[in-house]
């Protein structure tokens, strides 16, 4: 038992989630763009990883539901930043600046959103440069872009069997209500923000890991999912050892969208070093499962087990390996 759903429940409503299944409109977009492994960044990463001197150019955007830019302005704009910063520092980088296309009927419905934005960027100390502007259309809408560089990187390919898989999430937070964002940044220190970030690339340099995903829409075993087909291999959780709120019920908490969470696949012999780099900063991290040969992304709590999604049997978003369907970033 996993507390008020049962396992079973627990893996069928996983099986429905949208944010999940969502992803599956990826594979068709690549499809429909003709892209191929065979030129182009292979689809996965959370960002295009595009090879510059002795480093690499990292490049992303991200694009925002009607319905959370009307019903919350403000931390929409903040967000615009904020998840794609999450997307460099998850591939092993650092943010240099975005930029923003933003739609809203007339100033004063845009102003918030820009706001949001504006705060966002001087929190995380990344500038906003640029985009494009349309305060003359009917309803609200928002997407931005953001470059940034990696020495060293973190990928969605290279989750190997054997590794384990940590889960780090800022739990010093709250539900942003009525979505199912876990809010942990607006009100924190700057400073502790951006130290926060530097996490990722740090531990990338230092050869800790070589794959790693931040939580997305998807939430922690949609995301483990991606990972788990882009590097062809099976992911067990035990979804008992997830970080999480004690008084957040385990079914939410496993959909919910935080604004500091990761995914990384680590050997077991640098567990240890990962958990304590999370740990000294006040972020809570946990080896949550195992990765193994196979196709399949699976629940457990000690007891019992359930398939979430196996890929042999059903593509998620279409990304086999380096080899797969290819295109840059995925959200």
């Amino acid at each position: 038992m996993t507390g008020a759903l049962t396992l079973s429940a627990l893996a069928e409503r996983l099986r429905r989630c949208s944010g999940i299944a969502a992803k599956s409109d990826i594979a068709t977009v690549a499809k429909s763009l003709g892209l191929s492994g065979d030129d182009v960044i292979p689809v996965g990463d959370d960002c295009a990883a595009i090879p510059d001197g002795d480093g690499y150019l990292l490049f992303a955007i991200e694009g925002f539901m009607n319905e959370f830019v009307a019903g919350d302005p403000w931390f929409a704009g903040w967000c615009g930043a904020m998840v794609n910063i999450s997307d460099i520092a998850a591939m092993g980088g650092r943010p240099i600046a975005v930029v923003n296309a933003i739609w809203a009927d007339g100033e004063a419905n845009a102003a918030p959103v820009l706001a949001g934005l504006k705060d966002a960027a001087k929190a995380f100390a990344v500038p906003v440069v640029g985009g494009h502007t349309n305060i003359r259309t009917d309803r609200g809408q928002l997407s931005v872009a953001i470059l940034g560089r990696a020495n060293r990187l973190l990928t969605s390919f290279d989750a190997e069997p054997g590794d384990s898989l940590i889960a780090a999430i800022d739990l010093r937070g709250r539900y942003r209500e009525p979505f199912s964002n876990w809010e942990a940044a607006t009100d924190a220190p700057h400073q502790r923000l951006r130290g926060d970030i530097e996490l990722l690339p740090l531990i990338a340099e230092a050869g800790l890991s070589r794959a790693a995903k931040d939580i997305s829409q998807g939430g922690i075993v949609g995301t483990a999912a991606m990972l788990a087909e882009c590097s062809g291999v099976a992911i067990d959780i035990d979804v008992n050892a997830i970080p999480r709120p004690g008084e957040v019920a385990l079914e939410r908490w496993l959909l919910t969208f935080p604004s500091f969470g990761y995914l990384l696949s680590v050997k077991p012999w640098n567990v240890q070093e990962i958990i304590a780099r999370f740990a000294a900063r006040d972020i809570a991290a946990a080896a949550i499962g195992a990765v193994s040969h196979g196709s399949r992304v699976t629940i457990g709590d000690g007891a019992s087990s359930e398939t979430i999604w196996d890929f042999a049997e059903r593509p998620l978003i279409g990304a086999g390996g380096r080899a797969g369907v290819a295109m840059g970033a995925v959200a």
